[in-house]
């Protein structure tokens, strides 16, 4: 065989050199025909012995000729070992394309979607490209074809027809991918609103022709719940759901893949990928709930476990990505109505994983919105979670940020001996292990721990709270060097708040206004909206009333949409002002504050300001 195989390379090496070959798929076809199935190795042997000769003869010529001669043989060998690879490509491919399609046909009815999403996960070792798709759908109408059970055959060729129909439909949104982005003429990039303000759902919805993706986006485009249409456009055609897939799935790792690409704008880039993760994994949750409310118990199984299945393959394959975010939460990826009930629709396929590295850091991630919403209990079990799985995985990055995440979540319960403790336990493993975000967040958690605690012990000795300020000095310094914004917005937020309670609000606005404007870079709301109502603190402390009206409203209104219960405290201290000047007056004062207010949040934003204050008067 080593001969046979000896033989072959020298004939293409040959033909090359005699002009024979003019393409590499000519290589390519050849080595198809000619190398035996299972003799692979022996082949690479081979090839392998005839580069390292090549090349010894090409370093030792004794002309210039010779040399020549070597290197062009040398490049024909290149060429072989660059198409064996390709043939080697197929021949996976090739297998688990044949694997598939058999695991399909001898499966049940019922679990033949969820193996057919197995097989296009992108998290596998193999991940089909888009004509591989394609084969994998004609292969699966071959076998159609072949079944004699018409029930199991109309199945075969329903998942046949669904990803052809998703590959026609990604073809005619393709171009229209990111075009979306550069149309927006204002404010963040984001996927929420109404068709005439953002977001791509309503120019998707006229790119694609097929009934159930198009209601579908033009759902998405106006922020209705997807219950409701579910019950007014719902299909159980197997081929339709298996087009959605498809579809979403090409558009999710099309963003994610530009996205990572902005090299002119990587902090961007960043922001739109995690974006897109978590708004793909909300949509696919969202539907999940929507057909396990609208369909009878037999009809839904199928298509919910499937909504699942994939909702769980985005988070798996977010929480791979280098810049998942260990500090934050989906405030930084979700606005509107998907963020409110995001950590609702994440929660259900969360409990059908086993415990993984990759859960650990989504709950990492989904814990950190608990807390921002004030569910400080439900929370604390997510961080403490894990905290459990990171230590099982040996994931100490995400052990660091769980420990970091309790310290917050104990001082917001006014626990702050565990505070303390937390935060002491993730500073000493952050230095062991030289995780420096980890070390920055550790002592920004540390100092915050040590102010409220001295507070609450009513300790005056000004060297107390010097010490504390000191760590939360040391975390801003090294955050400021690591550049990222996300921890940058918390330190000065917590600078900022400390120097609120030791009653120095002139030093607070200054931290406090850093840490706004590095929330906003981050797209961090929850961080927005709390900077935002300690500024409105500090500034009514220095009787600067306009700023405090301005900061106070932003930030009551960006905490409220969030769902978070720090918002009463911007709408208490609007509400005594109020009281103080007078109705009229207040809103005198609000209006002179409109022009400022709209471009952050829109005209329905301040509109609904004195709604707001309504709501927590009703509530008190």
């Amino acid at each position: 065989m080593s001969d046979r195989y000896f033989q072959l390379i020298d004939e293409i090496v040959q033909a090359t050199l005699q002009g024979k070959i003019s393409s590499k798929g000519q290589v390519y076809q050849m080595l198809l025909k000619k190398v035996t199935t299972g003799t692979g190795e022996i082949f690479e042997r081979c090839l392998e012995e005839r580069l390292v000769t090549t090349q010894q003869q090409s370093d030792n010529a004794s002309s210039e000729y010779k040399q020549a001669k070597a290197m062009r043989a040398l490049r024909a060998l290149q060429t072989i070992n660059s198409e064996w690879e390709r043939v080697q490509e197929q021949k996976q491919v090739s297998a688990v394309i044949t694997t598939a399609v058999n695991d399909i046909t001898k499966a049940p009815l019922a679990e033949r979607l969820t193996i057919l999403l197995r097989v296009i996960d992108p998290n596998q070792q193999q991940v089909l490209n888009l004509q591989q798709l394609a084969l994998l759908a004609k292969n699966l109408q071959q076998q159609a074809q072949q079944i004699t059970d018409p029930e199991s055959a109309t199945q075969m060729q329903m998942l046949s027809s669904g990803i052809t129909a998703g590959l026609a439909s990604w073809q005619r949104l393709e171009e229209h991918l990111v075009s979306w982005i550069y149309d927006q003429s204002r404010g963040q990039i984001g996927f929420e609103g109404s068709p005439e303000r953002r977001g791509p759902w309503a120019l998707w919805a006229k790119k694609v022709n097929s009934p159930l993706p198009q209601s579908l986006f033009q759902t998405l485009a106006f922020d209705q719940p997807l219950n409701e249409w579910a019950q007014k456009n719902l299909t159980l055609e197997l081929d339709s759901w298996v087009e959605v897939a498809v579809i979403l799935q090409c558009l999710q790792r099309g963003l994610v893949a530009w996205s990572e690409k902005m090299v002119y704008d990587s902090k961007l880039g960043t922001s739109l990928s995690i974006s897109t993760f978590m708004f793909f994994a909300v949509i696919w949750s969202q539907l999940a709930n929507a057909l396990n409310q609208t369909l009878n118990i037999n009809q839904r199984e199928r298509l919910v476990d499937g909504c699942f299945q994939i909702t769980l393959q985005i988070l798996r394959a977010f929480a791979q990505r280098q810049y998942f975010p260990l500090y934050g939460g989906v405030f930084a990826s979700l606005n509107g109505q998907y963020l409110k009930n995001a950590l609702d629709y994440l929660d259900e396929p969360l409990r059908r994983v086993e415990g993984t590295q990759e859960k650990a850091r989504i709950l990492t991630l989904l814990g950190y919105s608990l807390r921002a919403q004030g569910q400080y209990d439900r929370a604390n079990d997510f961080h403490q979670e894990a905290l459990e799985i990171a230590r099982d995985a040996g994931d100490r990055i995400c052990e660091i940020a769980s420990f970091n995440h309790l310290s917050r979540i104990a001082v917001a319960q006014k626990n702050y001996e565990s505070a303390i403790n937390y935060s002491q336990r993730a500073l000493m493993l952050s230095r062991q292990t030289g995780d420096k975000l980890g070390e920055a967040n550790a002592l920004a958690n540390l100092g915050y721990s040590e102010v409220f605690q001295a507070q609450q012990q009513e300790q005056v000795e000004p060297e107390i709270y010097e010490s504390a300020i000191h760590y939360l000095q040391q975390g801003k310094e090294l955050l400021e060097r690591l550049g990222d914004r996300q921890s940058q917005a918390l330190c000065f937020s917590s600078l900022g708040i400390a120097h609120v309670v030791i009653q120095k609000p002139q030093q607070a606005i200054a931290y406090l206004g850093q840490g706004w404007q590095a929330a906003q870079f981050s797209g961090d709301l929850y961080l927005q909206g709390l900077n935002l109502a300690y500024l409105a603190q500090a500034c009514y402390s220095l009787q600067d009333i306009e700023q405090a009206i301005y900061t106070g409203s932003l930030g009551a209104y960006l905490l409220e949409q969030i769902g978070s219960n720090d918002w009463r405290q911007a709408a208490g201290l609007l509400t005594i002002l109020q009281g103080q000047f007078g109705a009229e007056a207040f809103q005198t004062l609000l209006a002179q504050q409109r022009s400022k207010i709209i471009p952050v949040i829109g005209v329905d934003g301040y509109d609904y300001i004195p709604q707001l204050l309504e709501k927590y008067r009703d509530s008190i």
